[in-house]
């Protein structure tokens, strides 16, 4: 006879599961012995599960399959939240495999017990108690179709006694996962093709959403002049060998980005649920093209909405919209982008704060003389792998990497773009790893995000995973700073009182280097890359970095100086 975790363990891995996230204990320990027994399936486990989370998402998002993490009853089971939380807002496919206390107690206030169900009611797609040994192979299939169907998050709690119970008869779980294209509707396709025939200078927004239609999408911008608008996210997919693209918008954004979105007379929004309204032109037509209706016209006003898949809708724009050979309004974008990469070009360059206008820059932004996180990504961006797959903190680190990092060759990336978290990159990196651990991972690591989960380094040096983490060690939430900075307040409670990082990962057993002379970074970075196993590049960074928005506006600047008034008196007080 089959249990109830054997019957699990078999299925995640017939499914293509290769390893499975988490803290053993007590409920679910049929689960992990059986995970013990199951030669194809690798069991990781990590010092915190919100750590088994983001790695089990990360690993969902770079192979399109399912990710699996488990939490034992109560604390381990809410120590996931979080790594599920990003997991759904970026679609990846998670299966969270949660403990329970005994049937019998269940519902007494037992010792941890949490209501699981209520506890993952919104980040969950599916959740279910499995309370019989019979409904398994039907709710497990449902979970794993749930969570591919969204694609998002399922939940299935096991409580402490099933795990070992047998399966009646000869069981087998059938999971069916294929996903139908969803052809757009001619009508809205005609009328899109009007509007954008109507329009003399076009800009497109592309998104994720726009993965699998990376040769439609260039097509069309080509057929239409019309500069591209990357998010984050497209980054990854658009940005290689793409002579339409001009960066991203937003707070990691630059100029040219506002300045196309500006003088454009129609907005294409293909695959993005780009969640800053206030970046985006107003008043002027907007067509949206996204495989989810809900999607469509809930950051802008949209003018018409196209549901569907969006290589085939582009397919079917292409044959309908006229050319626009005017390449005024491309190339006005293409050169204001080329600019402004070459004045970020100059900050790396190790000379930069020795001529005059570095010098007087460093009086004012780096009085320390310390490392300036810019060189420090470029360095990496050199360096690193033309098939690595990257991380990025939450909060600078992001800024750093979408600035400084091309995604050439095979290059993947991840972070947690739509759900903002700290502490994402290391065990997203984790996860990354364990895929392949001949591919090169490096972890953009904030030095604030790392300290939040820096247990889960153990994580690296005991299961062999060769992460490089780079960290950005400039003793600030560095993004937190510049918010309270742009709204006019003096820096508070954002200063971190850091040990020696890289002394820290000797003692957990990686090897660890620290860089504080910029003529010694470069060097550095590259002897961390070439290195085998798990390696901590702790470099010390600018605090004072200031990376504005490209829309920055007078009242931002106004709010910089003043805060940095403030910040004066401040300190001059504490002196008297």
């Amino acid at each position: 006879m089959t249990t109830v975790a054997e019957l699990i363990v078999t299925a995640l891995a017939d499914q293509g599961v290769r390893s499975v996230w988490g803290v053993v204990g007590d409920a679910l320990n049929p689960v992990t012995d059986a995970i013990r027994r199951e030669e194809r399936l690798e069991w990781i486990g990590t010092r915190h599960e919100e750590a088994a989370a983001f790695a089990a998402g990360a690993q969902a998002q770079l192979t399109g399959t399912l990710g699996v993490c488990m939490g034992t009853v109560g604390p381990g089971s809410i120590h996931l939240l979080n790594g599920l939380y990003d997991a759904k807002k970026s679609h990846a496919p998670v299966l969270a495999i949660c403990g329970q206390v005994p049937l019998a107690e269940a519902g007494s206030d037992y010792f941890q017990e949490v209501d699981n169900d209520a506890l993952f009611a919104d980040v969950a797609a599916y959740r279910h108690t499995v309370t019989s040994p019979a409904q398994l192979p039907r709710v497990l299939a449902q979970a794993v179709q749930a969570a591919y169907a969204r694609p998002g998050v399922a939940v299935l709690t096991l409580p402490g006694d099933v795990g070992a119970m047998s399966v009646p008869g000869d069981a087998g779980v059938r999971i069916h996962v294929r996903r139908p294209l969803l052809v757009p509707d001619e009508a809205d396709v005609a009328e899109a093709a009007r509007l954008i025939d109507e329009a003399e200078k076009v800009t497109m927004l592309v998104g994720t959403g726009a993965r699998a239609a990376r040769a439609e999408v260039l097509e069309l911008a080509g057929h239409l002049s019309a500069p591209m608008v990357l998010t984050l996210k497209a980054k990854e997919i658009l940005e290689q060998d793409n002579p339409y693209q001009i960066g991203q918008s937003g707070l990691i954004g630059n100029p040219s980005t506002r300045e196309a979105f500006a003088a454009a007379d129609l907005l294409l929004m293909v695959g993005t649920d780009f969640p800053y309204p206030q970046w985006l032109p107003e008043g002027v037509p907007t067509v949206q093209i996204d495989l989810r209706a809900e999607h469509l016209g809930r950051r802008v006003p949209v003018d018409v909405g196209v549901v569907g898949d969006a290589g085939t809708a582009l397919s079917a724009l292409r044959g309908r919209v006229a050319a626009k050979t005017d390449r005024a309004h491309l190339d006005r974008a293409r050169a204001s982008y080329a600019s402004w990469q070459e004045r970020q070009r100059r900050l790396v360059d190790p000379k930069h704060d020795q001529g005059l206008v570095g010098r007087i820059r460093s009086r004012l932004d780096n009085t320390e003389a310390r490392i300036r996180p810019e060189a420090l990504a470029a360095a990496v961006d050199a360096h690193a792998a033309e098939d690595a797959v990257f991380t990025s903190d939450t909060g600078m680190s992001t800024v750093w990497f979408s600035r400084f990092v091309t995604m050439r060759g095979t290059r993947r990336m991840l972070g947690s773009y739509n759900l903002g978290s700290m502490a994402n990159a290391m065990p997203q990196a984790l996860g990354a790893a364990a895929l392949d651990r001949g591919r090169q991972v490096v972890a953009f690591c904030g030095d604030g995000g790392l300290t939040m989960l820096l247990g889960d380094l153990i994580t690296a040096v005991a299961y062999r995973l060769p992460v490089k983490f780079v960290v950005f060690d400039n003793g600030r939430l560095g993004m937190v700073k510049l918010e309270q900075e742009q709204g006019g307040l003096p820096e508070f409670g954002t200063e971190l009182a850091n040990p020696d990082l890289a002394a820290v990962a000797q003692a957990l057993g990686l090897t660890g280097i620290r860089v504080e002379d910029p003529a010694a970074l470069d060097a550095a970075v590259a002897e961390a890359l070439a290195l085998d196993g798990p390696v901590l590049l702790d470099v010390l960074t600018n605090p004072e970095e200031i990376a504005l928005p490209p829309k920055a506006t007078a009242a931002d600047a106004w709010g910089f100086a003043i805060a940095k008034l403030k910040e004066g008196l401040v300190s001059n007080g504490e002196k008297d």
